[in-house]
């Protein structure tokens, strides 16, 4: 059996770990990689301390062997008290592996910026997962679909337009709707990919991460470190 710190289950290929590899890396944990979409399965045979599953085009509400297994997978190891941490789809695969609903969300987020022009901000609610950073933050978005809580989660991030942004259910798992863990590469690659990002100008993409991209890092990677703190895998 394989034995790893991190299993980072990928959905699709290129929406891969980012800035959470950085500090993976960094801490000198082991990590497995699964890509979905290019054939991997998730399997019993790997023990693992925490689990990250990332985003992708899915919807959770899709009713294919792919979705079931990943919900059935992220439900047991939930339940079983590893750390986890889900981004953007990986956030609605929590929420509705564990009883919760995911549904259309009132406004289609993409990119940095909403229809009037302002800036995506999520407000957070102090947490070890922020533990260092502030209480406000610009992020990107790349979501049609939102999250809709049970009782046992707790909101600790808002928007203004999709307001379930960062959930927290028990005492470390965590699914956050919008992404931190963008390289710049990343971010070029996403731009060439996204059939939703191509929609938008691409030199305002650009510029608009070239604004804020330092800050954009630095929180990223302190998130994350957070992460692999509250795991205890430091």
């Amino acid at each position: 059996m394989l034995k790893v710190d991190i299993l980072i289950v990928k959905n699709i290929s290129h929406e891969g770990p980012g800035l959470l590899l950085n500090v993976i890396e960094g801490a000198g944990l082991s990590y497995k990689v699964l890509d979905l979409e290019d054939g991997d399965i998730l399997s019993e045979n790997i023990d693992y301390k925490a689990l990250v599953v990332l985003g992708g085009p899915d919807s959770v509400n899709d009713q294919n062997d792919k979705i079931k297994t990943e919900l059935e997978f992220v439900r047991k190891s939930i339940e079983t008290g590893k750390p986890y941490l889900g981004i953007c789809l990986g956030l609605q695969v929590m929420v509705k592996s564990m009883g919760g609903k995911v549904v259309k969300s009132p406004v289609r987020e993409i990119g940095f910026r909403d229809k009037s022009g302002a800036f995506y901000e999520v407000d957070v609610v102090e947490d070890a997962l922020f533990e260092g950073l502030g209480n406000k933050f610009r992020v990107f978005h790349l979501h049609g679909e939102t999250v809709e809580l049970t009782d046992n989660m707790k909101l600790i991030g808002t928007g203004k337009h999709c307001k379930n942004q960062i959930v927290k259910i028990g005492e470390n798992a965590y699914g956050i709707q919008c992404h931190f863990e963008l390289t710049e590469e990343m971010f070029n690659k996403w731009i060439d990919i996204d059939p939703e990002l191509q929609e938008l100008n691409r030199e305002s993409l650009e510029l608009d991460f070239a604004s804020f991209k330092d800050a954009y890092t630095a929180t990223g990677l302190k998130l994350f470190e957070n992460f692999i703190k509250i795991s205890d895998l430091v």
